[in-house]
């Protein structure tokens, strides 16, 4: 099977695409700036060839895309800042044009339009034009809110979903959810058959939901409400920055419009709020 490169493979996102990948029998080379983490252990338990490499680096790039017939390509702006995400996802697109790559899949977010102020969308704009820019045989993904920032512990939940989210964003404004998981089937999808989905530009949600719903349907799997830790927004974005609170604000202002009909064309086991948190545990 041909080869594809996933670039923030020990990431949330990453990982995702790259165990669907390989549970679709492709060859995997999974990118990481730590070989030795346990969650590349696990990828190359799972049959990855494990790399390590540096988005920023086209040097630490052009051996490891090399001979790869796709790259999935995603960034994290809370590591390495926005201007960092977009250097990183120019030099992942200059390099695969580079080296001959035939299928680009750009993990991005948000709306896909300009203006809005939220810097981690905006960034994202950025690189996408950039890989346009290169020609490149592109498709790009865009999930709003994934599921997981209502479950897992890296995003805090206490504070984020269940009070700041609330407030700022407003409870019975209605937002489309996809899982991380998810996101890695369709990705997975794409890259079989890229004469559906190059050249696709994807708002994915598999579920709206407003977060009283999701509140509501907590209670009813877990039998509580979930907890919620009481933090000023001005000491979150001490810890955080002010990206997020934006993003929230954005979000309270204004209407997403996302129909969950194209997620399920693609993805017709795509997960619904509801049935996420049947997996998962208090």
């Amino acid at each position: 099977m041909d080869l594809v490169v996933v670039t923030g493979a020990t990431g949330r996102q990453g990982g995702a695409v790259a165990r669907h990948l390989l549970e679709d029998g492709r060859r995997v080379r999974a990118l990481t700036r730590n070989p030795a983490s346990p969650a590349a252990r696990r990828l190359a338990d799972l049959g990855a060839e494990v790399v390590k490499g540096d988005m920023a680096d086209p040097d630490s790039l052009r051996p490891v895309f090399r001979g790869a017939h796709g790259v999935f390509s995603v960034q994290n702006s809370m590591i390495s800042g926005l201007d960092g995400e977009v250097h990183q996802g120019r030099t992942v697109g200059d390099v695969a044009a580079e080296a001959g790559v035939a299928h680009v899949v750009y993990g991005s977010a948000g709306t896909g339009q300009p203006g809005t102020g939220v810097g981690s969308w905006e960034s994202k704009l950025r690189v996408q034009a950039h890989l346009e820019a290169l020609g490149l045989p592109l498709t790009v993904l865009r999930p709003m809110a994934f599921m997981e920032l209502m479950t897992d512990k890296d995003f805090y939940p206490p504070v984020s979903a269940w009070h700041l989210m609330p407030k700022l964003v407003g409870e019975d404004r209605p937002l489309p959810w996809l899982t991380a998981q998810d996101l890695g089937a369709i990705a997975a999808r794409a890259f079989a058959e890229p004469e559906r989905f190059v050249g696709a530009n994807i708002a994915l949600a598999s579920d709206i939901r407003t977060l009283a719903e999701c509140r509501a349907l907590w209670a009813e799997r877990f039998g509580r409400r979930p907890r919620g830790f009481p933090m000023p927004v001005w000491l979150f974005e001490k810890f955080v920055g002010k990206d997020l609170t934006t993003m929230w604000r954005w979000l309270h202002d204004n209407p997403t419009d996302v129909d969950p009909a194209r997620t399920y064309e693609i993805l017709p086991g795509a997960r619904t709020v509801r049935q996420w948190l049947a997996e998962r545990r208090a």
